[in-house]
């Protein structure tokens, strides 16, 4: 089992849209995916389940969901966490673990028991008990990939999913402000694994305790630019990717490499598309805007890719629609291949 987490501190970068569809491709590969809805915002469980489908979960199953999964450790209660109910979506061998709108409430006690030096034995088990959630739940589904959706913050919550994961993708959006997040994460990162190597240590001895695994950084994307004539990025937008891509070659990529946070390096590849505007050897994919594609793909609930000839109906939308399945297959190849013969750095 192979955990995964979206990772980005900027909102509006497109991750949960990546993920829901990079699952099903995966699932649709005879892979089974188990999704994690970690981001407050309940974006993933909205994807999957619509606006009715979602309204009537929470209200006919207030407890089904990450936070109330989590409440034998989060309240101190006499039991071991067990594994989780996930929700079947419409694709075979794909499932989710609803999110919670209340999830950030476990932000303060997780952070309090962050501090090594001084906490209280009723804290000591709260750092792995995310994981030992996940892992429960992905042996329940049998999953064999884990895709855990963050919420775009630089919370205690998203602080332990990734350094308990396996792996991580960071999705940006072509604006100045992903440039500033690569730069910001490019301390914080190896901070948070530096933590972990001590904190791997100190809880080894409680109910649940930290994974020994340093997370791996995988890739990034580049999400949501719009194309112009010959299906190349409009220039400002192309600009921007140059500059995220040298950020990521320049900064990112040598603090993670001090950190011990990459594959195999000759696993990364330059991304092979005719019409690639990302320089960096470390982009996975470039997605372009998906506009209509993913108002009827949230509607259904299904991936933007799967989306009928009957609606939509132009000729353009239906080669769109055919490109964006071939792009998420790369993905998904990709994925695969990283994750399977990727080795410490």
């Amino acid at each position: 089992m192979k955990k995964i987490t979206f990772f980005n501190h900027k909102g509006g970068v497109g991750k949960t849209t990546s993920l829901f569809n990079l699952g099903a491709r995966l699932a649709q590969k005879g892979k089974t995916v188990l999704l994690i809805d970690a981001d407050t915002q309940c974006n993933l469980t909205l994807q999957i389940l619509g606006e009715i489908g979602y309204e009537t979960h929470y209200e006919n199953n207030p407890k089904n969901n990450i936070k109330s999964y989590l409440a034998p450790a989060f309240d101190s209660q006499p039991v071991l966490i067990s594994a989780g109910d996930c929700i079947s979506t419409k694709i075979s061998n794909l499932f989710v673990m609803p999110g919670s709108l209340d999830l950030s409430g476990s932000d303060t006690q997780l952070s309090m028991s962050f501090n090594l030096s001084s906490f209280l034995t009723s804290m000591q088990n709260l750092p792995g008990s995310f994981d030992y959630l996940i892992q429960k739940t992905a042996e329940k589904y049998n999953a064999e990939y884990v895709l855990i959706d963050l919420n775009p913050s630089l919370s205690a919550v998203n602080q332990d999913l990734l350094i308990t994961s396996d792996y991580f993708i960071i999705p940006t959006s072509t604006d100045y402000f992903s440039v500033q997040s690569i730069r910001s994460l490019a301390s914080k990162l190896p901070e948070w694994e530096m933590w972990a190597k001590k904190a791997r240590e100190v809880f080894k001895e409680s109910f649940y305790p930290l994974p020994l695994n340093t997370p791996k950084f995988l890739g990034f994307t580049c999400n949501k630019f719009n194309l112009q004539g010959g299906g190349r990025p409009q220039e400002n937008q192309r600009q921007m990717m140059d500059r995220i891509g040298k950020a990521i070659d320049d900064i990112f990529v040598p603090n993670l490499r001090a950190a011990g946070m990459l594959i195999d390096e000759r696993l990364y590849k330059q991304y092979p598309r005719q019409l690639r505007s990302t320089q960096s050897k470390y982009c996975l994919a470039e997605f372009s805007d998906y506009n209509k594609l993913n108002v009827i793909s949230q509607q259904k609930g299904i991936p933007l890719y799967d989306v009928t000839n009957y609606d939509v109906r132009e000729d353009n939308q239906r080669l769109t629609r055919d490109w964006f399945k071939d792009l998420y297959d790369y993905f998904a190849n990709e994925i695969i291949i990283r994750t399977t013969d990727a080795t410490s750095n």
